[in-house]
Order: C-alpha cells, then structure tokens, then sequence
C-alpha cells in the first residue's frame, strides 16, 4: 500500500529559522502562557482542515496560567513584535560580540567540558537530589536509575516502586529555567509522562535540583500524596 503523502502547512524561513526559534525558546514567546496549550486545544478540536483549526482556535483558546487572557490575532502579532525586538536589540548585539572574540581553542574547551564536566557535575547532582533528598524523605521507597532501554528513558532519571505500581522522577539543574515555577514540559515529554503513568500507574515529577538539593520544595508534597495514593491501592 503507497505511503500517504502529508501535506504540510508550515513555513519555511531558511537559515533564519535558528535564529527565530532560539530566540522564541530563549524569552518564551510560545509557552502555554502565552499562545494556550496548542497541542491539547488541537486535539480538543480535531480539525479537518488548517482553516478550521485557526477559526477554532481563535474562538477558544486562552493563555495558561494565573492571569489568563483570550488569545487574538492582535495578541499574536504583539507577540512577533516583541519577538522581532528581542532579536534585534540583544540577541543579534549579543551574538556578534560573541563571534568577534570566539576562538579554535573555546571551541575545543567547550566540547571537553560539555562532554566531561557537565556530564560529572549533572551526574553529582542528580546523586545527591536522591540519595540525600528524596531518599531519606522517603525512607521506604526505593529509587532506581530508569532503564536506558526504555522509551521513556530520556525524559524520566528515576523509577520509585510501590508495589506493582511506580512513579517518575525527572531532574533539572535550576539553570534549566531560573523560575521554575513557570516550566512547562515540552510535548514529547508531556507524552512520554502519560506513557509512563499509563504502564507504571504513577505520575511523573520534575525535581528542580539547586546545588544537589531540592529546590522547588512543593514538590515534595505532591510526591507523598501520591505515594499514599498508590500505596492505597497497591
């Protein structure tokens, strides 16, 4: 049977598509608090054509989060206004100093240290976050290193079993986003966590590490709830 043909609707910015989006992740142009959770309010529509899906979405969509707003046309192009702002009066003056002192040598130090030393200082923290955090506050549940054969493993570092159920842990250095209260999981992610919950029974949390110790502390909280939660039904 042939392979369908998808017709795509993006489009395409060439070589300026780096510069958009890393400055689009880099001030959060698109986060759910500004543009709506668009993949959950995408699927709530079920949209057979483009067109539909931008009717719908501008007839429905609100941003996520405390002070929610409907989102507009106007509101969208506010967005890229501001998007074109940042790019041009920092990232641009920012990069341009960067390429003008940037040197052979940076770029060997560089791929040593991402290589070497951020994977020891992430491996420390990650260590610590567990056996001096979650463990001694948890004393009964045993953590285990997910398995890196699993399909969740890149979005899940932790496995804590209770009874023939589990839940997730994911660690994040605090530079991952300074206010982490705001983080909000990439869809991959999002759909390895359900993947998760859907084999395990237990949901997933992300632990904010600062230091090698927990520094989004309600997270604990959530985390002995649901524990209490699975042990009752184990």
């Amino acid at each position: 049977m042939a392979k369908k043909e998808l017709k795509k609707h993006s489009m395409e910015f060439g070589k300026k598509e780096k510069v958009l989006n890393y400055a689009c992740q880099t001030y959060q142009l698109s986060r759910p608090n500004k543009v709506g959770a668009v993949m959950a309010l995408i699927r709530e529509c079920q949209p057979q054509t483009i067109e539909e899906w931008e009717n719908w979405y501008f007839e429905n969509a609100e941003t996520a989060g405390k002070n929610n707003y409907k989102i507009t046309k106007e509101s969208l192009t506010e967005l890229g206004e501001r998007l074109y702002a940042k790019i041009t009066e920092i990232v641009i003056p920012e990069w341009q100093e960067a390429f003008s002192q940037l040197t052979e040598q940076d770029c060997i130090d560089y791929i040593f240290n991402l290589t070497i030393n951020r994977t020891y200082d992430g491996y420390i923290r990650e260590k610590s976050v567990v056996n001096d955090g979650l463990a001694r506050l948890f004393p009964e549940i045993i953590f285990e290193e997910s398995d890196p054969e699993l399909d969740h493993a890149g979005d899940i570092d932790y496995i804590a079993r209770i009874g023939d159920r589990a839940i997730g842990v994911q660690i994040k250095p605090i530079t991952a986003k300074a206010n982490f209260g705001n983080y909000s999981p990439s869809e991959r992610m999002k759909a390895n966590f359900n993947d998760f919950t859907n084999q395990f029974g237990g949901k997933v949390f992300i632990v904010f590490s600062l230091d090698g110790e927990i520094a989004n502390k309600d997270v604990i909280e959530d985390i002995s709830k649901e524990i209490e939660r699975l042990t009752r039904k184990s």
